[in-house]
């Protein structure tokens, strides 16, 4: 294996973290019952002047997801095109990688303490397919 493989299959991952994410989280209606359309109510209902514009907490957290979807969309891409790259130039490459590799750590410390197995998991994948992309892209000529 080389770093290459281990930057499509961290690529892969994140893709389906950005499906689960969109899908499950950002494109589904309430599915809580009562409680949580009555949260999705509240949140909406109180809009604020915030810098100009005005929002509600609703706008903020559907914002934010969206977001995130948005920037797990772009690391797939990224991490295709450097998995590409990696072919031909494994050194140039490794000098992203730590960046990465700290980032995706982030997220999983951030799913762990704030949401739920599934983020943490995928995040912490991705982070170990980084770190051995890293190692390997070191070895490579």
């Amino acid at each position: 294996m080389n770093a290459t493989v281990f930057l499509r299959i961290a690529a892969v991952i994140l893709l389906l973290h950005f499906l689960g994410h969109t899908v499950g989280g950002v494109l589904s209606g309430p599915s809580h019952g009562a409680a949580e359309i009555a949260v999705r109510q509240t949140m909406g209902a109180s809009q604020f002047d915030f810098m100009g514009s005005l929002r509600s907490y609703w706008d903020f957290y559907f914002g934010y997801g969206v977001a995130l979807s948005a920037v797990l969309l772009f690391h797939v891409v990224l991490l295709w095109q450097l998995a590409s790259l990696a072919r031909t130039v494994p050194a140039q490459v490794r000098v992203f990688i730590p960046a990465l590799f700290v980032e995706w750590v982030a997220f999983a410390i951030i799913g762990w303490r704030y949401f739920f197995v599934a983020p943490m998991v995928m995040s912490i994948a991705t982070a170990l397919c980084l770190a051995m992309a890293f190692q390997l892209a070191g070895r490579q000529r």
